[in-house]
């Protein structure tokens, strides 16, 4: 029977609970050996909370042979010398978005952490829902034909209390707004299924919170494949609406909201919705955990991985450039 894959911890903030749930559940597979984070008082609580045991150091996450991989909840600010530290001790690390602050940051930690030859998995967790899934088999199969236009929408809403926290917000904790922060999972989904962005056109601004970047953003975009395309997310739509991608192709349109996918064909053909509203989140969650541990184990790349998850950096700051300079800009080449 193979020995269950050792897991470490490290950070207890916002997105850890429906990491924790996902961890508990998979409990046959996967051993947590050890959380971290800086605050004792935080440790111990998550500790009681979820049953995994706290440590009083970093250094006893890196010296546990038995760790095989660490799940990285930190803020992004302080990434750098946490991915060099469990890269050089041979630790996996399956990280949350964003992958860095700036494109050049995200693309230093991989690189980081292929040199080290360390798996890296990164926390897109929206690639794992059932109508995801289903959605990406029938791009695979080339049964909705050529893509044509994208449009994605992302109303969200944050309170000025949530923005009140000291470093959210800003440039140098989080490395943006609503794109890095909220929007980034929607984002990437849209790249996942439609493919790179050649250039795009866009505006940004903080047009309602008192923070330092931005809490509203609209582009038009290009894609590769030669389809058109429109993004826009918010952080100001009270009290919050469901995001919906929308994808147009020469044989159906395609829309996922709340966790369902819909499809309306051009002939007429009916289309049962995959995916449920009332899905538990920490599900898709708990499909990515199993997948990288699959992954580390037959030592191949994890479906969201650093390489991966690059082109979603190279939009949002292909989206920041132009918006500064009014300008249509290209996205840097993979």
């Amino acid at each position: 029977m193979t020995d269950k894959f050792g897991f470490g911890i490290i950070g207890t903030g916002m997105a850890v609970e429906p990491h924790m749930l996902a961890l508990q559940e998979l409990g046959d597979q996967v051993a947590v050996r050890g959380v971290y984070t800086r605050s004792a008082q935080n440790r111990e609580a998550f500790a009681k909370l979820s049953g995994f045991p706290a440590v009083s150091s970093l250094d006893q996450i890196l010296n546990d042979q038995k760790i095989k991989a660490v799940l990285l909840l930190t803020p992004p600010n302080h990434r750098r010398e946490l991915v060099a530290k469990l890269a050089g001790a041979g630790k996996h690390i399956l990280m949350e978005k964003p992958v860095g602050r700036t494109l050049p940051e995200a693309n230093e930690l991989v690189s980081v952490c292929a040199d080290a030859g360390v798996t890296l998995g990164i926390v897109f967790q929206h690639r794992f829902k059932t109508s995801s899934m289903a959605i990406k088999a029938l791009i695979a199969k080339g049964t909705l034909g050529k893509l044509c236009s994208v449009a994605l929408t992302v109303p969200l809403w944050r309170g000025q209390d949530y923005y009140d926290e000291p470093g959210r917000g800003t440039f140098a904790r989080d490395g943006g707004g609503v794109m890095l922060t909220q929007a980034i999972h929607e984002m990437d989904l849209m790249l996942w299924l439609a493919g790179p962005v050649k250039s795009v056109q866009a505006m940004t601004g903080t047009t309602r919170h008192r923070m330092e970047a931005e809490d509203f953003v609209a582009a038009a975009l290009a894609f590769e494949n030669g389809a058109l395309g429109s993004v826009m997310a918010t952080v100001t739509a009270y009290p919050g609406y469901p995001e919906r991608l929308m994808l147009t192709y020469e044989h159906a349109t395609a829309h996922i909201s709340q966790a369902c996918l819909h499809i309306d064909w051009v002939d007429g053909r009916s289309f049962a919705p995959v995916g449920d509203a009332t899905e538990p989140r920490h599900k898709w969650f708990k499909a990515q955990i199993s997948e990288f541990v699959d992954a580390v184990r037959a030592a191949r790349p994890p479906m969201a991985n650093g390489d991966n998850a690059l082109p979603v950096h190279r939009m949002i700051s292909a989206i920041e450039q132009s918006s500064k300079s009014g300008r249509r800009i290209f996205s840097e080449p993979g």
